[in-house]
């Protein structure tokens, strides 16, 4: 469901006389369906990176990136926007919605954008606002002004409303309480069962011990003049 092959990245730094700072060479990794990939090594490794590649949010140097049969390294933003309605979710560790848009509607909108009934997709939408104990009387209101550990959950919940065959994970138990914590690996859990495929990042290491069926070391990647 997810394939790289030979994945290159580098940055240019244009305030710097355009410096070019190689990153990444030769990323090699696939995902099947029903499994979950954890990323480690240190920070700045290039977790996120790779997670922004796949995503499609940064430009990749060379390589393949094979995301549901698209190569998200030379798609167009059409096919890009269309991957992430139907088959790719992401799960960041910041939630970011038009202001004013009730929470309710936040986490409904990925299924309401499918064409789903405007009350099925409320519906769900309750249904894991619920598990995820954010209190009712908060839907109606915009999560921006919610508690950071509010807002985790809200974007945990939109993440989740639809059943995306593949799935990006940037932290998802970050700062929860055990409670919700529990909850949020349950949610993974089931999601693998249902057969996503999905790629996170989990400095939890009890979390990924637990949903993540092996690792990758992104050090692995770091270009050998760079190591």
């Amino acid at each position: 469901m997810i394939e790289i092959r030979d994945l290159a990245k580098s940055f240019t730094l244009h305030n710097q006389g355009a410096a070019v700072i190689p990153v990444m060479a030769g990323a090699n990794l696939h995902v099947r369906p029903g499994e979950c990939v954890g990323l480690i090594g240190a920070s700045g490794a290039g977790k996120s990176t790779l997670i922004r590649m796949v995503w499609g949010n940064y430009l990749v140097a060379s390589g393949v990136i094979m995301v549901g049969g698209l190569d998200v390294a030379q798609a167009q933003p059409r096919q890009i926007i269309a991957l992430r309605r139907q088959v790719l979710g992401y799960v960041s560790q910041f939630l970011r919605v038009v202001p004013r848009v009730p929470t309710l509607d936040v986490v409904a909108e990925p299924l309401l954008n499918l064409g789903v009934p405007g009350d099925a997709a409320r519906e769900r939408a309750a249904e894991l606002l619920a598990r995820l104990n954010i209190p009712q009387r908060l839907w109606g209101l915009s999560p921006t002004t919610f508690s950071g550990g509010e807002q985790q959950r809200v974007n945990i919940a939109r993440g989740f409303a639809h059943p995306y065959p593949a799935l990006l994970l940037d932290e998802p138990t970050a700062s929860l309480d055990a409670v919700n914590r529990e909850v949020v690996l349950g949610l993974i859990e089931e999601a693998k069962a249902r057969g996503a495929a999905i790629l996170g990042i989990f400095h939890d290491e009890a979390a990924r011990d637990r949903v993540c069926d092996r690792v990758v070391d992104v050090r692995d990647f770091t270009p050998k003049a760079a190591a």
